[in-house]
């Protein structure tokens, strides 16, 4: 203090140096997680153009692979493996021995690319890869959506039918992922038609390029049914993978079509994008404020600049608990309590609300989409009894008469 400053002044001044370093903190802190609600909601609406691979692959020979130890590489099953940035692609199956560090699993087969080499691989659900794996018959078609023509599988039951069963992928992936379910649908006597949808990398592309959470995306498969009807389909039944689960919850409220609908088949469906966002915020440990913020960037229309989004995203329309009671097809719900993406809660709410049309099948280990490599005898066991118990449903009632 100099000799003429009076006490007090000092302490104005320290405290005017508190208030704008405080003011600061709060300011910085603010624009920190603005940015970090930005980065959010633009990887939400985003098509990933790469995916990490985060297995380390530390010896194969013609039989078996050991990877480096994590969830994917130690869950039992049957799964695909991809490498060299998604260039080449393996099949894996049951864990033959593990350590503390590491797993040693059956190589049933590298479809693309060679192993020579490659260190580091991802694991995902998809295992079939082509229609030809599933079915020696099939036909590539051409869906007409309001943003062009879309391409699709059409893999017919053995016998001439008119049941079909549309399947409807999930976020970030093809129709690829719906291959899985062909053959116990075939069997019961289902074609098969497994779509793309806008901004899915097969599909015509929006604008904006950006995902609609199944806000939209919903009128594709809209445009899929129109052109199952238009070849004959008398009983259809959907089935929709992750946001595909979100997408074909949307086309069930929302579609002048509906009524030609006769069941949903949801496969670790988002049935609520918020409680879905919360946890995948929390999982990367932002605060709820920034959770909160994202999602309002993503619902309103002021923040399109900021997104990229052509029109913003009605999350309490997407939000499928609260509007269990406009539902009024039978569904059959699938989902692991350890998913890891997309939590089981809001399922486990949807089931607990309409128990009178949801048949709730629950894994505990399975991951995300992944229920039938874990279990294919449990999962295809469960979608036969379904089907046989819609078609005695479907006897015992009178069919729904469609006003379009």
């Amino acid at each position: 203090m100099t000799r003429h400053e009076h006490p007090s002044s000092t302490a104005a001044r320290s405290l005017a140096v508190i208030a704008i370093t405080v003011g600061g903190v709060i300011a910085a802190t603010a624009i920190s997680g603005s940015v970090l609600a930005v980065y959010f909601a633009r990887t939400v609406l985003t098509p990933p153009r790469k995916r990490e691979e985060d297995l380390r692959i530390l010896d194969y020979d013609d039989d078996t692979i050991t990877l480096s130890r994590s969830i994917d590489a130690f869950t039992p099953g049957l799964y695909s493996m991809w490498f060299s940035g998604d260039a080449g692609h393996a099949r894996v199956g049951d864990i033959v021995t593990f350590s503390g560090r590491s797993v040693t699993r059956q190589l049933l087969g590298v479809d693309r690319g060679s192993l020579e080499g490659v260190t580091r691989a991802r694991v995902s659900g998809w295992f079939f890869l082509r229609p030809a794996d599933v079915s020696d018959e099939w036909d590539e078609v051409e869906i007409q959506t309001e943003l062009g023509a879309a391409p699709a599988w059409l893999i017919p039951a053995a016998e001439p039918s008119t049941r079909w069963v549309i399947g409807v992928h999930g976020r970030a992936v093809r129709r690829e992922e719906a291959l899985r379910a062909v053959p116990v649908f075939r069997d019961a006597g289902y074609n098969s038609l497994l779509v793309s949808y806008r901004n899915d990398g097969d599909a015509p592309a929006t604008g904006d390029n950006r995902y609609s959470l199944g806000d939209a995306e919903w009128k594709d498969v809209e445009s899929a049914v129109q052109f199952a009807v238009s070849r004959g389909a008398e009983q259809i039944v959907l089935m929709g993978w992750s946001m595909g689960g979100a997408t074909v919850l949307q086309f069930a409220t929302r579609s002048s079509f509906a009524s030609r609908v006769t069941g949903l088949v949801l496969e670790s469906p988002v049935v609520d994008w918020i409680t879905a966002l919360h946890f995948q915020g929390a999982a990367h440990r932002l605060p709820r404020l920034v959770r909160l913020g994202m999602m309002g960037l993503v619902t309103h229309s002021w923040s399109r600049r900021i997104t990229g989004q052509a029109q913003p995203v009605d999350l309490r329309r997407l939000d499928l608990v609260a509007r269990a009671r406009e539902l009024d097809l039978p569904i059959l719900l699938f989902h692991s309590v350890d998913d890891g993406l997309i939590p089981a809660t809001a399922s486990q709410a949807l089931a607990a609300a309409r128990p009178d049309i949801v048949t709730y099948e629950e894994f505990d280990t399975a991951r995300h989409t992944r229920l039938w490599n874990y279990d294919p005898d449990r999962w295809n066991s469960a979608i036969r009894r379904w089907l046989q118990n819609l078609e005695t449903e479907s006897l015992r009632q009178p069919s729904r008469e469609s006003d379009v």
